[in-house]
């Protein structure tokens, strides 16, 4: 039967007065099911623990520390070594969490729900001034570790747990860091060190097989040699001098008979003192050689005629021959004293002049191992500071003044859960079973084939409503009416005490119990 009206107030009226109970049931059956997954969803609590990350008490003008990895990237290393596998079994072995999810979900499976689902990190960033760059830039000042349950208690010692590994992991990073560093300096500093030993025993050897030609003796040589040739210089004019003595004593000598004797032994005397003069002066081609070697070679020859022997040596006794002949055995041993310094010159001379020969070559060799001398000590010079450096820093992570981690706000015991959130679940189960209720009643009506009013009838039928017999209401409708009321406005003041209650329960209620549930746990 295909109906053609409009639904005016009284109309709705009339429906929601017909259909109560299409409207009621549902709303309630809707609101219940929402009071009974309160009922069976467990609560999940969640406790948080705050950590600060402090900076470097002592300025860092004075006391540069060794761990070279700032906050925020030494966190998220942290942060992947608690979250591993091992570190979290052990947590879940320690307090035997997941104990209902053992027997169906893998090891695997858990460690990620854990990780993914009941671990929440977090990290509080502000404004500071960069010490890199010197411009305002966001950074990590602190951070939070917080854990999803259903035991408060076990939420509990799970986050503290969770923050005391974040603490200790920090310490020992930091320790490590520090420790590495110092011995690594440690260590290179023995090896250059050794390095350097080496290399001055290289230049001591070095020094012992090129004693007299170093590149440090270079001044020395070149005045020792320009002394030694002044000194051979003047040698050579007290040479000069002494031979013009010597040749002068000789003529000298040559002119004073040592004795006695004729004529012709005095002239050949004369002759040769003459020749010996000549001969200091001039080559034996000399024009007045030649001439006195034949006067002298002719007077021989005359004394060997008449008979007369060559002068034999006989000790003089005129005392001027003595003197003169005194004083030229004296020029002739100041004569070799000369030659003989100047045969030392020569040799010191030539001795020296080999030794600037060697110099560039020695110093090209010394030069190169002073170098790698100096550049090692460097080196080893620079190591050192740096130990002494990486020393202070770790005596100033291991007196805990350097950047750390401070726990500021430890895990507490939580007293209301955090899931479900009941006054929404509630509001959500009132809205829906009021939709559901209106629903119904809609789906009803639109279903009905009956006949309600008389222009039901004409619009269903071609012909005239002749009359309307009204409801007759006899004694018995009426005490049923009464009843029927009655039943109605139980029903509707239960189902509203109940909505109340509820609310009540789940609101305010539950947040109480779960709290001194809570406490219990904890003691």
């Amino acid at each position: 039967m295909e109906q053609n009206k409009t639904i005016n107030f009284e109309d709705i009226a009339k429906i929601i007065k017909r259909r109560r109970w299409g409207l009621i049931a549902p709303a309630l059956a809707v609101f219940l099911i929402a009071v009974v997954v309160l009922l069976v969803w467990k609560p999940v609590y969640r406790s948080t623990s705050t950590i600060l990350i402090e900076e470097q008490e002592i300025p860092r003008d004075y006391v540069m520390t060794t761990v070279t990895s700032y906050a925020e990237q030494r966190l998220q290393s942290i942060n992947q070594r608690i979250m591993s596998s091992a570190r979290l079994i052990a947590i879940i072995n320690q307090f035997n969490l997941y104990a209902d999810k053992r027997s169906r979900l893998t090891t695997e499976e858990i460690i990620d729900d854990m990780r993914n689902d009941d671990i929440k990190f977090g990290t509080i960033t502000a404004d500071v001034v960069d010490r890199r760059t010197g411009r305002p830039s966001a950074s990590t000042i602190a951070f939070s570790i917080s854990y999803e349950g259903e035991n408060p208690l076990v939420v509990q010692q799970v986050a503290n747990v969770l923050a005391s590994l974040y603490l200790e992991e920090n310490i020992r990073v930091v320790t490590q860091q520090t420790e590495s560093t110092t011995r690594f300096l440690e260590e290179e500093m023995k090896s250059v060190q050794s390095g350097l030993a080496d290399l001055e025993r290289k230049i001591a050897v070095y020094k012992e097989n090129n004693p007299r030609t170093l590149p440090e003796l270079l001044q020395y040589n070149l005045q020792t040699l320009d002394s030694t040739d002044r000194n051979l210089g003047q040698l050579n004019d007290q040479l000069r001098t002494l031979k013009e003595k010597e040749s002068s004593l000789q003529s000298q000598l040559a002119s004073i008979a040592p004795e006695a004797q004729n004529n012709d032994k005095n002239l050949l005397k004369e002759l040769r003192a003459q020749l010996v003069t000549l001969r200091s002066k001039y080559s034996d081609e000399y024009p007045d050689v030649k001439k006195t070697r034949m006067e002298i070679a002719e007077l021989e020859k005359r004394l060997r005629d008449d008979g007369v022997a060559e002068p034999a040596p006989e000790q003089p006794d005129n005392p001027m021959y003595i003197t003169f002949a005194a004083q030229l055995a004296s020029i002739r041993s100041e004569i070799d004293s000369v030659l003989r310094l100047i045969n030392e010159a020569k040799e010191k001379l030539n001795d020296y002049s080999g030794r600037l020969e060697m110099t560039p070559r020695v110093e090209e060799g010394y030069k190169k191992l002073t170098v790698e001398r100096n550049n090692t000590q460097a080196k080893y010079d620079d190591l050192m500071k740096k130990y002494m450096e990486a020393r202070v820093a770790q005596g100033l992570e291991r007196g805990n003044i350097g950047e750390r981690f401070t726990l500021i706000d430890p895990a507490k015991l939580p007293e209301k859960p955090v899931r479900p959130n009941r006054i929404a679940i509630l509001l959500m189960g009132l809205v829906f079973g009021i939709g559901a209720g209106f629903g119904t009643v809609a789906l009803q009506e639109t279903t009905d084939r009956s006949a309600r009013r008389a222009t039901d009838l004409t619009n269903a039928f071609p012909l005239p409503v002749l009359a309307e017999i009204p409801e007759i209401v006899t004694l018995e409708d009426e005490l049923r009416r009464k009843k029927r009321l009655k039943i109605i406005a139980g029903t509707t003041i239960l189902s509203l005490v109940v909505i109340v209650l509820c609310f009540h329960l789940f609101v305010m209620d539950m947040d109480v119990f779960w709290a001194r549930a809570a406490r219990r746990l904890a003691r």
